[in-house]
């Protein structure tokens, strides 16, 4: 049972096993059978004809012609699989075939083999063969003129060459243009792999991106939400309710706002939206007095303190890294500070813009929004997209007493670290 080989098999390579038994390693390719047979009917015919390429051997009777040119023939079959050894053998045949009268078929065939084994051969006999030839043409040019003393000896150079030396010859650069094809090809498949992995990262980053400014953006308006709302509805009082429905009417609408920007910051191909600007250090003043009036009725406190002593502005993504670490520290503050001051504080020092935000540590009493911590981790990526540093922790203020203090460093200039 034979069986096909797959595609860039090289010779050398193990036989195939079917059905429990080891078959022929191989099954010829259609055109190496197509090949062989016109080759040995061309030749055959030729014989026929009485079309000899020299003169009656004396010794031998003109049917021994045929020989070589069944073997040769034969050894076509062979030109894709085992092409030095097609050439070793057909070497040996065409040299059998000067002693006959001679068949071009078999000349040509041969012609074929030197090319095959070059073409489908191992890298090394593809480098081997044509300087091979080449020598093998330059001897028996110089051996014929020593021989013949007579300029056209040359003409039996020129038939070795094309004989061997031009088939190997164009069989290289067919082999160049073939591996530089598949280099190309497979440089191609490698660049398409690595424009994806660019393509997912670049995915991954923007769905990372998108999900810290929506937590950032809606965490503190809903961490006010759920404060307000559940002490309305512990507490048995008009006053109270009425007070923290208002708180929860203004934050859903600024949340509802918040999420029309992000929104509009999506669709960047609606024209019917138009997205507002990031907010910037200006807006603190607002972020501070929003924070304040919902952090009322918890016993909060909150103070804006900026000691920068130039406050022109900076570039757009330190401010609205600094805006959002205020709003996620003024949300947790929201949800986990003790009663007492909450003081925001905006320093630079050289080319580092200081964003430092403090509450006082300790048990509340009251409602409480739960946390996630995926605040802490927006701030940090936000921080480390800027070449800062960010700590977040427990600290020990400076009239005593516990406070829990988010303290960061964004470089404001390019090429600048905090580190």
């Amino acid at each position: 049972m034979y069986w096909h080989l797959p595609p860039g098999h090289e010779a050398g390579a193990p036989f195939g096993v079917l059905d429990g038994s080891v078959s022929l390693p191989f099954r010829p390719h259609r055109h190496d059978v197509l090949l062989a047979v016109l080759g040995l009917s061309g030749g055959v015919l030729l014989w026929l004809f009485g079309l000899h390429l020299q003169g009656n051997r004396a010794l031998m009777a003109p049917w021994v012609c045929l020989v070589p040119l069944a073997v040769v023939s034969g050894l076509e079959l062979l030109r894709r699989t085992a092409p030095q050894t097609g050439l070793v053998i057909g070497t040996f045949a065409l040299v059998a075939d000067q002693f006959t009268v001679g068949n071009l078929a078999t000349v040509l065939m041969f012609t074929d083999l030197v090319y095959a084994a070059v073409l489908y051969g191992k890298p090394s006999a593809a480098r081997r063969i044509p300087v091979t030839t080449f020598l093998i043409t330059v001897a028996v040019t110089v051996g014929f003129l020593a021989w013949f003393r007579n300029p056209q000896a040359l003409l039996i150079g020129v038939v070795t060459a094309m004989v061997s030396f031009l088939p190997s010859l164009t069989a290289v650069s067919v082999r160049n243009h073939r591996d530089a094809a598949e280099t190309a090809r497979l440089h191609a498949e490698q660049t398409a792999l690595l424009a994806e992995m660019d393509r997912a990262q670049a995915v991954t980053a923007e769905r990372t991106r998108m999900a810290r400014e929506l937590h950032d953006m809606v965490a503190n308006h809903l961490s006010a939400i759920a404060i307000h709302s559940t002490a309305a509805l512990s507490i048995d009082d008009p006053e109270t309710s009425r007070g923290a429905l208002g708180v929860i009417r203004e934050n859903s609408v600024d949340g509802l706002a918040e999420m029309r920007r992000l929104i509009g910051l999506l669709r960047t191909g609606d024209a019917a939206v138009e997205p507002a600007a990031s907010p910037t250090l200006t807006s603190l003043d607002a972020l501070v007095e929003q924070a304040r009036t919902n952090a009322a009725s918890s016993g909060l406190s909150c103070v804006f303190e900026d000691a920068r002593e130039e406050r022109g502005p900076l570039a757009a993504p330190v401010e609205l890294a600094a805006y959002r670490i205020v709003q996620e520290s003024l949300t947790n503050a929201l949800k986990h500070a003790a009663p007492g001051p909450v003081t925001v504080r905006l320093g630079q020092r050289g080319p580092l813009l200081t964003v430092e935000v403090s509450s006082v540590l300790g048990v509340r009493d009251g409602p409480r929004a739960p946390g996630s911590g995926a605040g802490l981790v927006g701030m940090r990526e936000r921080v480390a997209l800027l070449g800062g540093t960010i700590d977040a922790g427990p600290s020990t203020a400076t009239g005593g007493g516990d406070i829990w203090r988010v303290r960061a460093e964004l470089p404001v200039e390019e090429g600048v670290s905090g580190r």
